[in-house]
């Protein structure tokens, strides 16, 4: 009898291991991409900080991440203005991530305020805070600016309009709304 058990206990065993198929083999996870650790920096003095989640239009990817309102006037390099109504100063964070380069029109961009008015912003302003009015935006490449708004002194910013560079074929993009604070 022992030896039957073994031989039973054997072929159990065999039919067990040549049965049972063994688990499928699993890709490998992909590592998570490193990221870069940029140091935190100060908001500027009378800038409000804004947490907005980035949004693309047309070519570019834009993130507002302050804003001033009710400024009077102010001092540049060269020259010291004083806004028609009051200046609003919406500052973005712009990036490519396609592989050509995408231009961007600071004059495309828009400052709306309650009751649906859009305001374009100040060219005279946007050259006295020597903020570029249009450029090429690289490849891979991120860039922070101020638009410079002129409003009426009673009107209450309450979103950005931005415009990207329009995909190839496209002649204009229909723009992307982001809510102020």
């Amino acid at each position: 009898m022992p030896r039957r058990t073994a031989l039973a206990a054997a072929a159990v065993l065999t039919v067990l291991a040549t049965g049972c198929s063994p688990e499928p083999e699993r890709p490998p996870r992909a590592a998570p991409s490193p990221t870069y650790e940029l140091p935190a920096r100060a908001v500027r003095p009378g800038e409000i900080p804004v947490t907005s989640a980035p949004v693309q239009d047309g070519e570019i990817r834009f993130q507002v991440i302050g804003l001033q309102k009710g400024l009077s006037g102010f001092f540049g390099s060269h020259a010291e203005w004083q806004a028609k109504g009051q200046y609003v100063v919406v500052r973005i964070l712009m990036e490519n991530p396609n592989r050509a380069n995408s231009r961007f029109d600071a004059g495309k961009q828009r400052l709306v305020t309650a009751g649906g008015t859009a305001h374009a912003i100040d060219p005279f302003t946007q050259a006295i805070k020597r903020q570029p009015e249009r450029f090429l935006l690289g490849a891979g490449v991120r860039v922070e600016m101020d638009l410079w708004f002129d409003v009426p002194e009673d009107a209450e910013p309450t979103a950005v309009r931005l415009f990207g560079d329009p995909p190839l074929g496209l002649a204009r993009t229909d723009g992307v709304t982001v809510p102020l604070p």
